[in-house]
């Protein structure tokens, strides 16, 4: 199967016309997600200074991503979790926990600098529908 481009309904806003990418990506077995960040439904960043709120935003954009392909946070291989801020791990990782709450995938976490100084976490999957 080609490359297909996966853009959900939820994020298909353009927030930041200047941010060349797609959301996902699969070929009908692999599915990559773009980093994803605490953006609603209406391009607005949701949770401001509450890592909790954007953790859960950012996990639904994830999903969703997921689910334009087919699958679920079951089908995640891989996470890698970008802070703004490492004493953020533990809420975040109490959010990351209640998606994936048995069989967890396999994750990276780290601190980093993130495109918007207001945003906390990004958060990019990868996953296999086998």
């Amino acid at each position: 199967m080609p490359r297909k481009t996966l853009r959900p309904a939820s994020l298909d806003f353009q927030p930041r016309p200047t941010y060349p990418y797609s959301p996902g990506a699969t070929d009908g077995r692999l599915i990559l997600t773009a980093g994803q960040v605490a953006w609603g439904p209406d391009g607005a960043l949701v949770g401001l200074g509450d890592i909790t709120a954007q953790t859960r935003q950012t996990l639904r954009n994830v999903e969703a991503v997921l689910k334009e392909a087919g699958a679920t946070f079951d089908d995640v291989l891989k996470c890698n979790v970008y802070l703004k801020d490492m004493a953020h791990f533990q809420a975040m990782n109490d959010e990351f926990a209640r998606a994936f709450p048995t069989d967890p995938p396999a994750r990276t976490t780290v601190q980093a600098h993130l495109a918007e100084p207001e945003m906390l976490v990004e958060i990019e999957a990868i996953a296999s529908l086998g």
